[in-house]
């Protein structure tokens, strides 16, 4: 049985929100510095390089999902005015986001979105 690789960039975005419905500090508006970790894998290495995807590439791709969230307040980015924008939320619209875009060889795994290093959403489609 052949092996694969996994491999795991971490990101950061800035962004206010305030959570609908939340009945506590967090329906006011307030803000994060988030966390970002993308996880992919695949099975085959590129053959002049051997490596799976330049992270370079990788966080490339992340950043172009990231700048629609960075520095704006996400109850007023347009996927967000109906449904909250909590960290499970964020994590879906990256990962739905990044999923079309990723190179042949790759597959996305998960994306995780953390508000502080305490705690973090991940998700995932299988």
């Amino acid at each position: 049985m052949p092996g694969k690789w996994k491999l795991t960039i971490t990101q950061e975005f800035s962004a206010s929100h305030q959570l609908r419905n939340y009945c506590g500090k967090c329906e006011n508006m307030h803000g994060h510095n988030f966390g970002v970790e993308v996880v992919v894998e695949g099975d085959t290495l590129d053959p002049k390089v051997q490596y799976l995807v330049d992270f370079k590439e990788l966080k490339r791709l992340t950043r172009t999902v990231l700048d629609k969230l960075d520095h704006k307040h996400l109850n007023e980015v347009e996927c967000f005015t109906e449904i909250n924008p909590s960290s499970e939320n964020l994590a879906m619209f990256i990962y739905r986001n990044l999923k079309s875009n990723m190179p042949e060889n790759v597959s996305l795994v998960e994306v995780s979105v953390s508000e502080k290093n305490t705690s973090k959403a991940t998700y995932w489609e299988e």
